[in-house]
């Protein structure tokens, strides 16, 4: 008896001491809502959770945490908490809570966007810059994106002549594929009518549907190799049909490299290269998983801006005038449009910036985690912490903007410096710090270009009144209308 008095007295301590430590713990992270038990609060997202989080952070404050099944987060929710998260200590939060959904890839591992802070991720970020998107690259490269407009012109005036109204996602999608595939590849991937580019559409938004979808099995791991909800095979479909088309491709370039075929001089001749230099840390396969990151995060992010840059231009005539005639005093008597000439464009960059806050592509950043404990304010965060960032909530926020829910362009007008570079944390759609976005400068020229060339050369006639428009969007890793925007392009009348 005594024994068994011993082992159960020790028992309740060891109980007793656990429940104190996870009080302990609970007391130093961020206040948040109370969560219902084993689920904790994963009922109270609902079905756009960037909104649900932001309503919530208004009662429990800018840091808040929430338990969604067996994960702990904290939710940024402010500019100072977004800078603490982003910048101050970039370096402890800089790791990734991997979603289960990407081992539907072939090289999961090796995606970028999902990967760790090692070397290989330096290694993928060097390559970029060098061989993407710093200044020099991008302004040689500029004829190829100008040649892909050119082409989604002769598109348009195709349709204006025979009166065919245009998904203008579509349209936007296909341009922004082929100027991401003639810098990497040297050549189109689809045309503007062929069934290819519904692939490429069904196959890119269906990655990034499931990417910002609530799955259940990402919250209890238990479940991961039973799939309930089918996310991990609707996803592999959407990797295969896009690893087909990259494996062919690379394939190619391979095979002609053996043969001693004269290089192209593209992307992917300098990152075979890089690979042949850094094998240890950058090989074929993180060639693949690269540039399947940038088929997906750069073309559906790009399309998706210009969605909804015209969307707004559409409904709002006089903006439209006023940025088609910015255009045309750029535009020679040849009537081409030049990059160089239109992506500083004061009031174009106004618009667009004002549909990328109003219309966030991404509202939920890539969940951060913590590599070590952390100390944020009054806060500290364990290792291995899931963090969100709410970037939607700071791009909505009325102390931060004047009538947040209207469009209204001439706000950046007023603050011409407010960018979307990553240092005015109410505005940071593609992310901060080392974590952001590196894709950002090509995108802000890919969706000038595509933009400045859909306003200038047509007249668009919705096929109903502006006031029944559909503004409604659906939530996932990005916000895509709920809706097509169809419009019929007409000739220009002045």
């Amino acid at each position: 008896m005594e024994l068994l008095h011993l082992i159960l007295s020790s028992l309740i301590l060891f109980f007793t001491f656990l429940h104190g430590l996870d009080l302990y713990r609970k007391r130093r992270l961020p206040p948040g809502p109370v969560g219902l038990p084993i689920i904790g609060n994963i009922l109270d997202l609902g079905p756009k959770p960037h909104e649900s989080l932001a309503k919530l952070a208004q009662k429990h404050g800018p840091l808040m945490t929430i338990r969604l099944g067996n994960v702990t987060s904290v939710v940024a929710s402010t500019p100072d908490a977004a800078r603490q998260v982003l910048q101050l200590h970039d370096d402890a939060c800089s790791g990734r809570r991997v979603p289960d959904v990407i081992a539907a890839a072939k090289h999961p591992d090796a995606a970028i966007l999902w990967m760790p802070p090692n070397d290989t991720w330096r290694a993928m970020r060097k390559a970029m810059n060098m061989y993407l998107t710093n200044q020099k690259t991008l302004d040689s490269l500029s004829g190829l994106r100008e040649n892909v407009a050119a082409g989604m012109l002769e598109f348009l005036q195709e349709s204006c002549r025979k009166n065919m109204p245009v998904d203008i996602g579509k349209l936007a999608f296909a341009a922004a594929l082929n100027q991401m595939s003639n810098t990497i590849f040297s050549q189109n991937v689809t045309n503007y009518d062929s069934e290819s580019l519904g692939g490429f559409v069904t196959a890119v938004e269906t990655v990034m549907q499931v990417l910002g979808e609530f799955n259940i099995a990402d919250f209890f791991p238990v479940l991961k190799p039973l799939d309930p909800q089918n996310v991990r095979r609707r996803a592999r479909e959407a990797f295969r049909w896009l690893e087909v088309v990259i494996e062919d491709l690379v394939s190619e370039r391979v095979k002609n490299r053996e043969l001693n075929v004269a290089r192209v001089g593209d992307m992917l001749d300098s990152l075979l290269d890089y690979s042949r230099d850094n094998e240890a840390v950058f090989n074929l396969k993180h060639i693949k998983a690269l540039l399947m990151d940038l088929f997906i995060a750069g073309t559906q992010t790009a399309s998706n801006t210009i969605t909804w840059t015209m969307t707004e231009l559409l409904l709002n005539p006089d903006m439209l005038s006023r940025v088609r005639q910015e255009v045309n005093q750029t535009v020679k008597e040849n009537g081409k449009i030049e990059e160089a000439k239109i992506i500083d464009l004061p009031y174009l960059d106004a618009v667009i910036k004002e549909a990328m806050r109003l219309h966030l592509a991404v509202p939920l950043l890539a969940p951060h985690k913590t590599e070590t404990q952390v100390k944020l304010g009054n806060f500290i965060l364990p290792e291995n912490t899931q963090i969100i960032v709410n970037a939607w909530a700071m791009a909505q926020d009325p102390r931060y903007w004047e009538q947040p829910m209207a469009f209204v362009p001439e706000r950046f007008l007023k603050s011409p410096k407010v960018d979307y570079k990553g240092q005015h944390f109410q505005f940071i759609p593609f992310g901060s710090g080392r974590r952001g976005c590196p894709g950002m400068p090509l995108a802000h020229r890919m969706v000038h270009l595509i933009a400045a060339t859909l306003v200038h050369h047509f007249d668009w006639e919705l096929p109903y009144a502006r006031e029944e428009m559909d503004m409604n969007d659906i939530f996932g890793i990005t916000l895509l209308r709920r809706t097509p925007l169809v419009a019929t392009p007409l000739p220009r009348k002045c």
